[in-house]
């Protein structure tokens, strides 16, 4: 992405393993941060209870994914616990255009092909204070079968192994603490110089300020 302007929206990716309050805590921010976009994915998971088509996730078939997958309509895609996921193209596009901040809600796997094609995208790993706690949480979600909950924990562990790739790191011990941190993150990426320059471009040229923005 060379275009400056399209540098002015920052992209946040929020990666968690399954009972690390990831949702939790990225719903809690989005009420502090109203200016925040949430970027809803694809997914042939089926609806959990109260989710709504269009709201947490386009739900759709294998075979209408794998079709929009093969059209490159997805800026990243991952089979996850035997479903698949992916995020638009063109919506993150246009919205960091039009200097929106987006949020991802994704695995590292997906967190990796955005990297490539947003590298100034900010990576955030949320991690559980124990995988014990981590198994406490999943249980009391009541939001999946017994045999479900073991399979999340046992993936737990090769998925919190990629959090050395993340820029920052959660610890969700205390909700507060951890919401905390995540809004100071938002707040300090939105001072970085590109962001500052795309969207005071007036400003930066009255100062004399004229460093590409990359």
């Amino acid at each position: 992405m060379s275009d400056a302007k399209a540098h002015s929206g920052s992209l946040f990716m929020v990666v968690a393993p399954s009972g690390a309050g990831k949702s939790t805590l990225v719903n809690a921010l989005l009420e502090q941060e109203p200016a925040i976009k949430l970027s809803i994915s694809y997914t042939t998971r089926p609806p959990r209870p109260g989710e709504q088509h269009g709201r947490e996730y386009y739900f759709t078939s294998v075979k209408d994914f794998l079709a929009r997958r093969e059209s490159g309509e997805f800026l990243e895609s991952a089979e996850v616990h035997g479903n698949y996921y992916g995020t638009s193209r063109l919506l993150i596009s246009e919205q960091m255009k039009a200097g929106t901040d987006v949020l991802l809600e994704i695995d590292w796997q997906g967190a990796q092909q955005v990297k490539k094609q947003f590298p100034h995208a900010i990576g955030i790993f949320i991690l559980p204070p124990s995988i014990a706690a981590l198994e406490e949480r999943l249980k009391k979600r009541g939001q999946d079968e017994p045999h479900v909950i073991t399979r999340r924990i046992l993936a737990a562990g090769g998925e919190i192994a990629h959090a050395p790739e993340f820029e920052y790191v959660i610890i969700n011990q205390d909700f507060a603490t951890a919401l905390s941190e995540l809004s100071a993150i938002v707040k300090a990426a939105r001072c970085r110089f590109t962001q500052q320059a795309a969207r005071n471009a007036s400003l930066f040229t009255q100062l004399g300020i004229h460093a590409a923005l990359s």
